[in-house]
């Protein structure tokens, strides 16, 4: 969507509808599109044909533009180059124009290896709707350059380039046709170095947010490596985000613990079904009259019931504007879909996983003081005296036979639950509960992980 209003406002075309149509059924937001540069030997080459072999999609250098068969532009750049050793701005750009518009390039992306060599390239690029998402600067010193340079040879059949220090071919057939390239000579690589020091510190400040400067003084592996990882990242949008985070797990999983970290730290309202309802009778709301014999009666709330209050409290504008964590709702497969064809969809689903024992921990140690009301855990905040806790009253609610009911039930629908909500993220909430923020606040931040087939 991102990618879309980009070009949108860089082509302005007079009726957008059917340009919009044409962008969505491309459905090329996702594909590679990298630029990759750096100075003469710091193997911007061999870094960017092996990405381009893993990740499947189209390698574009000048050579590989001019090379192009049935193409007038290629041909008009042949004779340019073969007479000025160069290809003008235009005609290179024209040429890149010409490629990216072809099938392949649309649906596997692209790698500009080299290009653009100039800052004027690049802000006509730019100009153009040409817009890489990432940006690889590979950097070296001058002196390391040099040396790589004068060791190098290239394969005329394949157009790899090797060592004869560094990456030498184990096959015979391939050394025996090994060539020197032209212009490799220490004065000739020097003059090429200082051109690109002059334009290079002019091209990147095209490219401010979507930078990332790799030592090509290190094994190429190691570079290449580097370089992938980049390229699999996606970078943050700056267009408003509001989370909608639904947070599931069995009683005693640490939900309203993680719901009021998120709502403390990222300003979200934290909605507890079982609160909503509670507040509802209370308040003596409209749907008080309603609830209030489900209540008395200690069975469970209808589901329209509960619907009608969640609504109620997702449609206020603090939700709408900041974003809202819920919790205890939806239990099942039904309750899910009941929400959902309201229109109410989390973008953030997660799954906490907690061992029956560890809940049992946490739940049937708890204790409270019926004179003060104060909350005690005979584990991790035992009371301060004997004479307080031989007062200590357990909730009926967490018995250990009540904790099972409840654990058993959750557990009974969890796995419909998770295939309903495809990309929920699953974790362990058996650990640190700040550590568990971590992850969550992690799921929250990141674009959501595809999933492999």
């Amino acid at each position: 969507m991102q990618n879309m209003l980009e070009q949108l406002l860089i082509h302005q075309p007079k009726d957008p509808i059917p340009f919009m149509i044409d962008h969505l059924q491309r459905d090329n937001d996702y594909v590679p599109k990298i630029v990759i540069l750096g100075p003469p030997a710091s193997g911007k080459t061999t870094i960017a044909m092996w990405l381009a072999k893993h990740l499947s999609t189209n390698l574009l250098s000048v050579e590989s533009l001019i090379a192009k068969e049935y193409s007038p532009l290629a041909a008009d750049a042949r004779m340019h180059y073969q007479k000025f050793k160069m290809v003008p701005d235009m005609l290179l750009i024209r040429l890149m124009q010409e490629r990216l518009k072809e099938e392949d390039c649309v649906r596997r992306g692209w790698i500009l290896d080299g290009i653009p060599e100039t800052r004027e390239q690049a802000l006509t690029i730019q100009t153009l709707g040409i817009s890489p998402r990432h940006v690889i600067v590979l950097s070296a010193p001058d002196t390391v350059l040099i040396e790589r340079n004068l060791g190098k040879r290239i394969d005329p059949q394949t157009g790899e380039i090797y060592h004869t220090t560094f990456d030498w071919p184990p096959e015979s057939e391939i050394q025996n046709r090994l060539m020197v390239p032209a212009g490799i000579f220490e004065g000739e690589t020097a003059r090429k170095l200082l051109e690109y020091h002059r334009n290079i510190v002019r091209i990147l400040p095209s490219y401010p947010k979507i930078l990332k400067v790799i030592s090509a003084d290190q094994p190429c592996v190691d570079v290449f490596y580097q370089a992938l990882t980049y390229v699999q990242t996606s970078h943050r949008s700056n267009a408003p985000f509001t989370p909608r985070v639904l947070l599931c797990g069995p009683v005693g999983s640490g939900k309203s613990l993680q719901a009021a970290l998120l709502a403390q730290k990222y300003g979200l309202i934290n909605v507890c079904c079982g609160q909503l309802l509670k507040e509802a009778v209370a308040d003596k709301s409209k749907y008080s009259d309603l609830i209030q014999p489900f209540f008395e009666k200690e069975i469970a709330v209808p589901d329209n019931i509960i619907m009608k209050v969640l609504k109620q409290r997702l449609d206020q504008q603090d939700c709408v504007e900041r974003g809202w964590v819920l919790h205890g709702f939806p239990r099942d497969l039904d309750q899910a879909h009941l929400m959902d064809n309201l229109g109410y969809k989390p973008n953030r689903v997660f799954f906490l996983n907690v061992p029956f024992d560890s809940v049992i921990e946490r739940l049937s140690l708890r204790r409270t003081d019926p004179i003060t009301g104060e909350r005690y855990h005979l584990m991790y905040k035992p009371p301060p005296t004997i004479e307080v806790q031989a007062r200590l009253l357990q909730n009926p609610k967490d018995s250990e036979e009540q904790i099972k009911l409840k654990m058993d039930l959750f557990y009974r629908n969890s796995a419909e639950l998770e295939q309903f909500y495809g990309d929920a993220i699953t974790l362990n909430g058996d650990q640190d509960p700040y550590t568990v923020f971590e992850y969550i606040e992690s799921g929250i931040i990141n674009r959501l992980p595809k999933k492999v087939p």
